[in-house]
């Protein structure tokens, strides 16, 4: 199947949670509401059109620009986008999935978003939104095991978020 056929099945069967696309990127993508991204990959993973076995990779991209004389260039509203890079190895096709999500829960600074776990789905993802939940800071709902995996349990922040200032000490180690 090519993307535009996978994101017209996913259009027809999942409606108005099916909120946009890219099919002319490099990698074509699928924006998903965050309500609907667990359906929608047990759907894309057990659908025999669709089959999509693989979770290559899920991650999180701050859209940030902390510099205000820059943000007016920026081309996008402050979000955070969790992204779902899925293949089929039986139909030798792949999809990624979008869900975005405010930078913030409820627009207040410090909260972290939240997105539904897809760890039931495919058992890889259990590493995948640990690592995305560690850097980027986005929650997981419903994750078996919602720890920290490159960064030490007292580490505060999460070091890929745009406005991330990082230590200049921590646990007795000096920085910059």
């Amino acid at each position: 199947m090519t993307a535009e056929q996978i994101q017209a099945l996913l259009q027809e069967r999942f409606g108005d949670k099916i909120t946009g696309g890219n099919m002319q990127a490099i990698d074509p993508w699928v924006e998903v509401s965050p309500s609907a991204i667990v359906d929608v990959c047990r759907f894309a993973k057990t659908d025999s059109r669709l089959l999509m076995e693989h979770l290559n990779d899920l991650t999180g991209v701050d859209y940030f620009e902390p510099d205000a004389a820059k943000q007016k260039n920026f081309g996008h509203q402050p979000h955070v986008e969790v992204v779902y890079h899925l293949s089929s190895y039986t139909h030798k096709h792949k999809i990624t999935l979008k869900v975005i999500l405010p930078r913030w829960q409820n627009d207040k600074a410090g909260e972290l978003p939240e997105v539904p776990s897809v760890s039931g789905v495919w058992g890889i993802a259990n590493w995948h939104e640990r690592e995305c939940y560690d850097l980027v800071g986005v929650k997981f709902l419903g994750h078996p095991n919602h720890t920290r995996i490159l960064c030490d349990d007292d580490w505060v922040g999460h070091p890929l978020r745009k406005d991330y200032e990082f230590p200049l000490e921590f646990q007795g180690i000096r920085g910059k």
